[in-house]
């Protein structure tokens, strides 16, 4: 469907029917494909955006209208009444009545064809514009999704590492009743306990906040995201060279489509401004009707009138030819080519400002897939130090702290590893959005790695 035949606004009882529909009503959880959706039917920012690119369409309609012709109905009554008695005694009247219908087709004015010229550059403007927005909204949608998602984790872990130290407090309490460890194990376990506490009430409220934000994008309360899909697989990131990243940001990205047609029109605003020197060819055209009566001493009888209908029909060519306009034009002239180069100057602050953040965004997700490697390895490990240690602990060749270590060790690796893998899945988007590549394709792929 055409952007300019897209509805621009939602009225609030269908917006709240079409995300009851989307979500079902229910406490099921949403995948991010749903709630995608639903975010682009209620954010403000890109309804706004959209909005723009609907209205840009109707100023392009606009200028297209200087080069059709143009068409109008004149309708004209008056009476006269003339009374001159020095050159004559008698008094005349008069009644006119015309009704006619002109009609202005240009024939050359370059002005006007530079000025459609750049009506449709700045539609492509508007559209750039609105692309950059789609991206920007699905990049916030899945960072506030994700952000959720870790969030949760963190949560369940902190819990997690709660419980288990609670077990651990037990067990130094029960040995230090029957003797068999000390005072400072209890006094350990309880430290570590309290802390946990401490950190479940803190994960607890991040969560909250994080839920929030993420209501706030599709304009309702309990959404709930799906988890990754077990065993997790990140995509690689294809292609796998930086150039080629780069090359299709300076060919793709919407801000360098931009700045690219934003010197075009600066150079076409120059020739626009020597079209001053160019003279202008329109033809013309008028046909009408008209009735006239006309009496002598209208205030006496039996003096002669005049009436009568009479017709009017004429068709020419008219010619402009600018002589000298005070020096305006060349000043103009002069203007604009400072202009253009600025627009020239633009164009490559946007290329070189679209190659650093893409260059930046790959490496920021090379990084983050070898992190997640890192932390796979550090869980695998640490799960095994603390059987390890827990086994030395009950045979008496670990203390109650190493346990503890142990174990805070093991949770803050799976509390990591949880959100380095959240940070892959959203720079990998980023990634794509720095390179001008995002669609919204890419968030139906990105759902297939959640759980079903």
């Amino acid at each position: 469907m055409p952007a300019s035949r897209r509805p621009t606004l939602f009225a609030p009882a269908a917006l709240a029917l079409a995300l009851g529909l989307a979500f079902g009503g229910s406490a099921r959880a949403q995948s991010l494909q749903e709630v995608y959706e639903a975010a682009r039917g209620y954010d403000a920012s890109f309804l706004a955006a959209r909005a723009l690119l609907d209205s840009a369409q109707y100023r392009a309609e606009q200028a297209k209208a200087l080069n059709r012709p143009s068409v109008g109905l004149q309708v004209q009554a008056s009476r006269s009444l003339s009374d001159t008695p020095y050159t004559s005694p008698e008094k005349t009247g008069s009644t006119v009545t015309q009704a006619g219908v002109s009609a202005t087709q240009s024939l050359f004015n370059r002005a006007n064809s530079v000025s459609i010229e750049q009506a449709e550059k700045s539609l492509a403007v508007s559209r750039a514009d609105f692309e950059s927005a789609e991206q920007d909204l699905i990049v916030r949608v899945a960072q506030a999704y994700f952000d959720v998602l870790a969030a949760q984790d963190t949560l369940a872990t902190t819990r997690t590492s709660k419980a288990a130290i609670a077990e651990q407090l037990a067990s130094a309490k029960r040995n230090f009743e029957v003797g068999t460890a000390t005072i400072t194990d209890t006094r350990e376990a309880q430290a570590r306990f309290d802390l946990a506490s401490a950190q479940e009430i803190a994960a607890d409220n991040d969560l909250r906040t994080k839920s929030i934000a993420l209501d706030q994008l599709v304009g309702r309360t309990g959404v709930s995201p799906k988890g990754l899909a077990v065993p997790v697989v990140l995509p690689p990131v294809q292609p796998p060279a930086v150039d080629e990243w780069v090359l299709r940001a300076d060919a793709e990205h919407p801000l360098v489509r931009k700045a690219t047609l934003g010197l075009d029109v600066a150079k076409l605003e120059t020739e626009k401004a020597r079209a001053g020197h160019l003279p202008t060819v329109s033809l013309n055209g008028a046909y009408g009707k008209g009735h006239v009566s006309a009496a002598s001493d209208i205030a006496g009888p039996g003096y002669p009138s005049v009436s009568g209908t009479q017709t009017n029909a004429s068709v020419g060519v008219t010619l402009q030819m600018p002589l000298f306009a005070g020096y305006a034009i060349q000043n103009r002239v002069k203007e604009t080519l400072l202009l253009e180069e600025k627009s020239r100057n633009d164009l490559e602050a946007a290329r070189r400002g679209v190659a650093q953040g893409t260059r930046q965004a790959f490496f920021g997700v090379q990084s983050g897939q070898a992190q997640v490697k890192a932390l796979e390895a550090a869980e695998s490990s640490s799960q095994l130090a603390l059987e390890a240690t827990q086994l030395g602990y009950k045979v008496g060749v670990r203390v109650n702290l190493d346990v503890l270590n142990a174990q805070t060790q093991l949770f803050s690796t799976r509390r990591d590893l949880a959100k380095a893998r959240y940070d892959v899945l959203v720079g990998s988007l980023k990634l794509r959005q720095a390179s001008g590549q995002l669609k919204p394709e890419d968030v139906a792929a990105l759902n297939q790695l959640l759980a079903r």
